[in-house]
């Protein structure tokens, strides 16, 4: 087998790669790089002709959002787990309605990637042209999945976004995948650790207790898949006594998620907790709701548009409320803006922030300790591939793998190439 790496190489974006061997082509996500003013940046262009499938790993836009570049023409097979597939198709319609102007591609053709897709199952191995292949847990959000290939006696794995720890909503990463002759990992974190989930998830609910508790308002803006029913369940599970409302396109995602309970850890507690959220859907129930002590969990979660951009301006008025940053802020965004410099941009004015603003590190990524452990799991002697995570951060894991584990280890550069 062959492997080129097309994108995520010494950065965090436009997620893809292709996998071919003598009489097949395989391409493994197919993202985008979000750009400052909504033009986004996308992986190194293949001809889709030449091309027998498209796998996809999970929903999020840096994964998925070039995935209907393949479907202008006659397109190819698209397999995702069936998750996966009703998510992608909620984003990358939202993609097209924000940045529809820089797309190369519109909503028919998302309709023909949507007709040409055949889910695959959890676990389940299926033949793709010369390859077999097996979706397992990823941990990362529901649907996620990591990408086992195999050709004849040679096995990669495709990681995808993992997650070792268990959370409210998910089990931990699947890890049991035998002999492999690559990996080709995230590495988002491949440098530090995350705090204990069980400590950040009590800081959490005590923080919100507080803030209610003083008459104030908090704000949690959220990402719609994942990290907003999260933060209810983890209210919920702590026993939170106050109100809990939620607004945005995560009412769309809670719909999607009840939709296929088998990718939820316990199913039966996101649906209760959903059952007893107060559902936001108006202007003046918005209004109301940023009046009353209570928790307001609100996409986006960077502060780029959505709900929580008219939340934060009036919840930044009092230092009664608080906004608690619980999604990763990328730089340039008003939730960067916020968290280092206390400001946002309030009717394009830059204003002081006075509600009290904590960060919680809700993270959906594996971090060094756990990225090691996954690692350590595979038998034989895999070649690491490193991706999706910034330069420096690259350099330093792929260099710790290498002397700490003995195996080795490539940090790659766009069009990469690599025989397995």
């Amino acid at each position: 087998m062959n492997v080129t790496i097309l994108g995520a190489a010494r950065q965090v974006g436009r997620s893809a790669c292709l996998v071919k061997d003598q009489n097949s082509k395989l391409v493994i996500d197919f993202g985008v790089l979000p750009g400052r003013n909504r033009e986004p940046t996308f992986p190194m262009h293949i001809q889709p002709n030449d091309v027998d499938g498209l796998l996809l790993s999970h929903a999020h836009l840096d994964h998925t959002g070039a995935a209907p570049l393949f479907y202008l023409g006659k397109g190819v097979p698209l397999y995702t787990s069936p998750l996966s597939a009703d998510l992608s198709s909620l984003l990358i319609e939202d993609f097209l309605r924000i940045s529809g102007f820089y797309l190369p591609f519109q909503h028919i053709d998302l309709l023909h990637m949507l007709k040409n897709l055949s889910t695959i199952e959890t676990g389940k191995t299926v033949p793709v042209k010369n390859f077999d292949i097996t979706f397992n847990d990823a941990g990362h959000i529901p649907g996620s999945s990591t990408i086992l290939i195999e050709s004849g006696k040679k096995r990669i794995l495709y990681t995808g976004d993992v997650n070792g720890d268990q959370t409210q909503l998910l089990k931990p990463l699947f890890q049991n995948y035998g002999e492999l002759d690559m990996i080709i990992t995230e590495s988002t974190y491949g440098t530090s650790d995350h705090s204990p989930r069980e400590e950040v998830e009590q800081e959490f609910v005590q923080y919100a207790k507080e803030v209610v508790e003083r008459g104030g308002t908090l704000l949690v803006p959220a990402f719609s898949v994942g990290r907003a029913q999260e933060i209810a369940c983890v209210l919920r599970a702590h026993n939170f006594p106050y109100v809990v409302a939620m607004d945005g396109m995560a009412l769309k995602t809670n719909k999607i998620f009840l939709k296929h309970p088998e990718f939820i850890r316990d199913a039966s507690h996101l649906e209760r907790t959903i059952d007893e959220l107060e559902i936001i859907k108006s202007w003046g129930a918005r209004k109301k709701i940023v009046q009353t002590p209570s928790v307001i969990i609100a996409p986006a979660g960077m502060l780029v548009g959505g709900s929580s951009a008219f939340y934060s301006a009036k919840i930044a008025e009092k230092s009664k409320n608080g906004i608690s940053i619980v999604s990763f802020q990328a730089p340039n965004t008003p939730g960067k803006t916020l968290l280092e410099q206390g400001y946002i941009k309030i009717d394009g004015k830059r204003t002081k922030v006075k509600a009290e603003v904590r960060r919680f590190e809700f993270s959906s990524h594996s971090g060094r300790t756990q990225l090691f452990d996954m690692l350590k799991s595979i038998k034989g002697d895999p070649t690491v591939v490193a991706v999706h995570g910034d330069e420096p951060t690259l350099l330093e894991f792929a260099s710790s793998v290498k002397e700490e584990l003995k195996l080795n280890t490539l940090v790659p550069n766009p069009g990469d190439e690599y025989e397995v």
